[in-house]
């Protein structure tokens, strides 16, 4: 019974609708008379929400700039293609040797990808053309061994 009455007084019940409507109604008579009354409501009061998360829309709106990351170029593509052309390996075949899947390979060759250093850098040593710098089409130099 004592373990009845514990769980009963945590919970807080419902306001029974005669005293809702008595809270109602001297808020309108206090209204009326032009007193200042100050109400507030909770603000996503019962969820989980422990962030609140507020949008600034004015500054969004102001916000100008314009932001997108920069592609591989279409030239890169081009030599991208050559290459496995010279080497006489299909998209998927290139992809399978350098370990990626066949669509980054498309992307890279329709301009699409976002530049990635790694994957540029296996592509040049599978089909032996460089693709970063300057000397950008020319055949890749081999290592030389130190001693």
């Amino acid at each position: 019974m004592i373990g009845r009455m514990v769980a009963q007084l945590n919970k807080v019940p419902p306001l029974p609708a005669r005293i809702l409507s008595k809270i109602t109604t001297a808020i309108a008579a206090a209204q009326r008379r032009g007193q200042d009354v100050e109400t507030s409501k909770k603000w996503s009061a019962g969820q989980n929400k422990q962030h609140l998360v507020t949008k600034n829309t004015s500054k969004l709106d102001r916000e100008t700039e314009e932001l997108h990351h920069e592609r591989v170029p279409h030239e890169v593509g081009k030599y991208i293609q050559q290459g496995r052309g010279d080497k006489g390996l299909t998209q998927k075949d290139l992809a399978t040797k350098i370990n990626e899947k066949p669509q980054v390979i498309a992307d890279y060759e329709c301009g699409k990808a976002i530049p990635n250093n790694q994957v540029l850098g296996k592509i040049e040593r599978a089909i032996g053309l460089k693709l970063r710098g300057k000397d950008i089409g020319l055949p890749l130099e081999p290592k030389t061994m130190k001693k």
